[in-house]
């Protein structure tokens, strides 16, 4: 996990809002890893498909920077909610394609956004549980942002098993069918991966 003060992403958001050449760019990079695990987790949920959450979240970035003068907010969390609402729409565009349906959903897009949301939470879970000493000086949204980007340096059979046991929820035995592998390999595979996990998130306190 990647340490940044705790104003690193407030300084970038302010500086992108002020039109500082080059930071828009830096500032969405700051969150590829993040939404890149919410859309993994919905993907997962929704469509049980391979679509490529990475190829989700630069469809995102570029909506983004595009609106980005559509942009209202001021703190980082609201900039933060305004992502993953972008990436809700763009979710739900998928999610029509796969099943076939036409038009705009408004009420989907708005589901989306609230399960967006509700992963996002979950990654607090996650961190309370492998931190020793939690941190009482970096913003909640900045502490996902950072679990994130230490779940990303994981081997990926180590995310994976994370990812279906821990955000999915899935039985062992659904992930290990989603995985290929039997369920004693996929248990021992999960302890691993926390123990991993657990030693990456300690190492960055």
């Amino acid at each position: 996990m990647h340490s940044r003060a705790p104003t690193d992403l407030t300084n970038l958001l302010e500086r992108a809002l002020r039109g500082e050449e080059g930071v828009r760019g830096a500032l969405l990079e700051t969150y590829r890893h993040y939404l890149e695990l919410l859309a993994r987790i919905e993907i997962g949920r929704r469509l049980q498909t391979k679509v490529d959450a990475a190829d989700l979240v630069q469809e995102t970035f570029l909506e983004a920077h595009r609106n980005f003068g559509l942009f209202r907010g001021k703190s980082e969390g609201e900039f933060i909610n305004w992502l993953r609402g972008i990436m809700a729409s763009r979710i739900a565009t998928m999610v029509r394609h796969f099943v076939g349906t036409q038009g705009r959903n408004v009420r989907r897009e708005r589901d989306l956004h609230v399960d967006l949301d509700q992963s996002s939470r979950a990654l607090d879970r996650g961190l309370v549980a492998l931190q020793s000493t939690p941190s009482q000086k970096i913003e909640r949204s900045e502490l996902r942002v950072m679990f994130a980007d230490t779940l990303s340096q994981l081997p990926d059979d180590y995310r994976e098993v994370i990812v279906l046991r821990h955000f999915e929820e899935l039985p062992v035995g659904e992930v290990a069918l989603r995985m290929n592998r039997s369920v004693d390999s996929v248990q021992k595979l999960w302890v691993r991966g926390l123990a991993r996990l657990r030693q990456l998130v300690e190492e960055a306190q």
